[in-house]
């Protein structure tokens, strides 16, 4: 069975490729959104409620990665989608491919202003301020941020690609692993 990893910050398109892959391959998948979700609505908080809780307790950030990390070991999950999937995968030395979408700031503002109605300025802004304290956390918590290239089997330049030729290189490393 093949298991794959897919990290990318946010506005990269990861989600979109894992729908894609799911779609074309018949896979299986998780991501780190889905076990947040899961973990708010176990505790009977809101996602707002539950974000302030990660953000104030670094223990639950502890716990969510521990999450994460069992399902990358999980037989029956094809495709494992997180910021933090490719370094647990290699820090677990998971048999996977592991792949980093890489989208400029730019691009990566543009989507999120249109998934999430706002202006460029405004997602731009947000997107800045949400890397520099996810990072501030990924460093200080455990020594890495997501991008550094040493965990990723690939690394897709998606700024100028299409959701479709994502979705095709994407296939294609697959196919060739």
């Amino acid at each position: 069975m093949h298991k794959v990893t897919i990290s990318g910050h946010p506005g990269s398109g990861t989600t979109t490729l894992v729908t894609g892959l799911k779609e074309e391959l018949g896979w299986t998948s998780i991501n780190g959104g889905e076990i947040f979700r899961n973990e708010a609505n176990n505790r009977g908080l809101t996602l707002a409620q539950f974000g302030d809780l990660c953000s104030d307790d670094e223990s639950v950030d502890l716990e969510l990665d521990e999450i994460l990390r069992q399902r990358i070991l999980d037989s029956h999950i094809n495709i494992v989608e997180s910021r933090l999937a490719g370094w647990w995968a290699f820090k677990l030395n998971a048999d996977c491919i592991r792949i980093w979408l890489n989208v400029s700031e730019k691009e990566r503002a543009k989507r999120v202003a249109k998934r999430e109605q706002i202006s460029l300025t405004a997602a731009l802004q947000a997107n800045a301020s949400r890397l520099t304290t996810d990072n501030e956390r990924y460093q200080n918590m455990y020594g890495f941020l997501p991008e550094d290239p040493t965990p990723y089997t690939h690394i897709i330049e998606a700024s100028d690609m299409t959701a479709q030729n994502v979705l095709d290189e994407a296939i294609n490393i697959i196919g060739g692993s």
